[in-house]
């Protein structure tokens, strides 16, 4: 398919001063070191076309959430990082919209980089403050804005939204890449086409629930999520994660089903048949598996259990097209995270299958998973909440407002 708007190819860049707006929103080790670099790595090509341009690139980025000038959030270290991957130095400006960024923008030549402050160490970021923006574009003295974070383009911020109406913007490599590979996928799928969802709320993906019931050939269910399916159909599920306010919600989604399947909503909707429990969320509790009828009331339900990991995997390597959007249990604790390795590993082992893995959490599973950082899938997105949206069939506010193609 051809993106909708237009990106860094299709416009006269060359030697110009071009404003970038990334998303180095990354994850940091308690020493403050970079632990996941993925969104500095997918910026690249992005980046160093620019420089092959001759232009004088300027980033800007958020990371975390600082309260004010919070040097425990600065994106120096990803400066650094940015610059061992280029081969060339990145200068980094402790400032924003002041003289001193000014300052270092006008002195730095043509392709060169400069990294700018974090931009939520102002609070108009999140207001989508158009004087923010305004000043924003001021002091990069940009002739173009590009939106390559894909990652925040479905909030409204000033530096996705408020500075689209200050400069000429385009779309950078990246976010056209993530956008024609998610959509393509959702609504061109080679079949069958399977969706694996997981995580902890039904509540936070019932758009997506609700797309997938009119798109997919089976929807494969996991992680806490299933816990409030499963009580939903009057299994007690102990004392495992659920969402009580949520019949209404899957009332809605069965019947959906039953209009596409008939009265086979069970073999489309597949839920656990067995589950893997402990006392409580430690990462030395061992790992105990019950038939779901057999989970005791003062257990946890913490993972997909073997019977269910394979059949749902005998499922996946059936397919053609996979899309993953949420781990299939407590992953962050090893002995509960068998559910994800092994769709991660049926995945990673049948090429033939298009494969592609949500952001957040199921992206940085996979990351540390795999040896080929996230190169065993056909796509590892970058954006966890944007996916979502994308995937959903929303609109996305910071591509809507870039120029059209």
């Amino acid at each position: 398919m051809t993106f909708f708007k237009k990106t860094i190819r299709d416009v006269p860049l060359g030697k110009h001063t071009v404003l970038v707006r990334v998303d180095y929103n990354v994850p940091l080790a308690a020493d403050g070191s970079i632990s996941d670099d993925l969104r500095i790595r997918a910026s690249l090509p992005t980046i160093e076309l620019l420089l092959k341009k001759g232009c004088k690139v300027v980033l800007i980025s958020h990371l975390g959430r600082p309260e004010g000038h919070d040097l425990q959030f600065s994106l120096e270290p990803t400066a650094l990082r940015l610059g061992e991957l280029l081969g060339q130095p990145v200068t980094f400006v402790d400032d924003l919209i002041g003289d001193a960024a000014y300052q270092t923008v006008r002195k730095a030549p043509g392709g060169s980089v400069v990294m700018l402050q974090n931009l939520r160490f102002d609070p108009r970021e999140e207001a989508d403050d158009h004087e923010f923006a305004k000043a924003i574009a001021k002091a990069s003295q940009a002739d173009f804005f590009v939106q390559d974070g894909f990652g925040v383009v479905h909030r409204a911020h000033a530096s996705t939204h408020a500075i689209t109406l200050c400069l000429p913007s385009v779309s950078g490599l990246l976010l056209e890449h993530e956008y024609v590979t998610i959509t393509e996928t959702m609504e061109k799928p080679k079949r069958p086409l399977i969706a694996v969802m997981g995580g902890a709320k039904v509540s936070d993906k019932i758009s997506l629930v609700e797309r997938f019931v009119g798109i997919a050939d089976k929807i494969i269910i996991g992680g806490a999520m299933a816990n409030t399916f499963l009580k939903y159909k009057g299994v007690d599920v102990g004392a495992s994660k659920v969402e009580t306010d949520q019949d209404a919600t899957l009332d809605k989604i069965y019947a959906a089903a039953r209009k596409k399947v008939g009265d086979a909503t069970d073999d489309f909707i597949l839920l656990p048949t067995d589950v893997a429990v402990a006392k409580s969320v430690d990462a030395d509790q061992p790992r105990e598996e019950r038939a779901i009828d057999g989970i005791a009331s003062n257990e946890l339900a913490l993972d997909i259990g073997s019977k269910t990991i394979d059949r749902y995997c005998s499922e996946l390597e059936a397919a053609q097209s996979v899309i993953w959007n949420g781990t299939m249990g407590m992953a962050e604790l090893q002995n509960f995270a068998h559910g994800s390795a092994r769709v991660a590993l049926t995945l990673a082992t049948h090429p033939k299958i298009t494969s592609i893995v949500g952001g957040g959490d199921t992206a940085d599973f996979v990351l540390k998973w795999d040896a080929k950082e996230g190169g065993s899938f056909t796509h590892v997105s970058t954006g966890g909440g944007a996916s979502l949206d994308l995937m959903a069939g929303k609109k996305l506010p910071g591509i809507e407002s870039l120029m059209d193609a």
